[in-house]
């Protein structure tokens, strides 16, 4: 399913959601993208200061895919109760 995120907690709870679809840990994450639990666990609480290799190594990891579009017209309010 895709979806639409806009800000950095939004980013970490669609994360967080695909880890547990998947059946995985945070430690097991982590074990795969050669990183500490703690560095999963603050990307999917959405804080800020994650590299971008760090980012992109956990979507690989969990098998997706980051694609930049023009921003739809929707605001923030009429899309938050997706997360």
């Amino acid at each position: 399913m895709e979806q639409i995120t806009r800000t950095s907690p939004q980013l970490g709870a669609a994360l967080r959601r695909r880890r547990k679809q998947a059946g995985l840990s945070q430690e097991t994450l982590a074990e795969k993208v050669k990183l500490r639990q703690a560095t999963i666990s603050s990307l999917e609480s959405g804080d800020t200061g994650t590299k971008l290799d760090t980012l992109l190594a956990v979507v690989a990891a969990l098998d997706l895919e980051i694609v930049v579009r023009p921003r739809s017209k929707g605001r923030l309010a009429d899309i938050e109760h997706i997360f």
